[in-house]
């Protein structure tokens, strides 16, 4: 599958306490697979990833979400973890690019906790996700419907649960890139 996605840019969107192997999986199968991976955040310089509450490794931005439009990239990932998708709910920009790249019919990869973002950004109403299970009832009054699967795809939207779920997860998003 190499070179597979030759051409194609894909937006990590993250910032502090997001959960490192939800960064660096698909950061790593994006770019085997040929893509252009760049890490967008809230704030020039580094975030920190979580091995869930254990401090990870930094990881250099690319980008603020001040810089980027939804135009530049061909795909979505919305890593999880409990405070990085929180932070990033909180700020207008990061869910406005998360709007703009639903809307324009990109891939949006969301998993664990990172669905809040959608919720957020109001695009889950009539569509079936997945998600960390406690963010069932978050999906559900969001006008959502939450199931319980490794993965679920719906209109450009992939959802995953866990970490548990990364290889299913990047095979769908590869998959929908490609």
């Amino acid at each position: 599958m190499t070179g597979a996605l030759s051409g194609k840019t894909v937006a990590l969107l993250a910032t502090d306490g997001v959960e490192q192997v939800e960064l660096t999986t698909p950061w790593d199968k994006l770019r085997q697979a040929g893509a252009k991976v760049e890490l967008v955040s809230l704030e020039s310089g580094s975030i920190r990833g979580y091995h869930h509450l254990d401090k990870g490794d930094l990881f250099s931005v690319d980008k603020t979400v001040n810089e980027v439009t939804a135009e530049q990239f061909d795909a979505l990932v919305l890593p999880g973890g409990l405070a990085n998708p929180d932070a990033l709910r909180l700020n207008t920009e990061a869910v406005d690019l998360v709007k703009h790249c639903v809307q324009s019919d990109m891939p949006v990869a969301a998993i664990c906790h990172a669905p809040w973002l959608l919720v957020e950004a109001g695009v889950v109403k009539g569509r079936t996700m997945t998600s960390f299970p406690s963010l069932r009832t978050d999906i559900n009054n969001g006008g959502g419907h939450w199931v319980d699967q490794a993965v679920h795809q719906e209109a450009g939207i992939i959802t995953s649960r866990k970490p548990d779920d990364l290889e299913q997860f990047c095979d769908a998003l590869i998959a929908a890139l490609g």
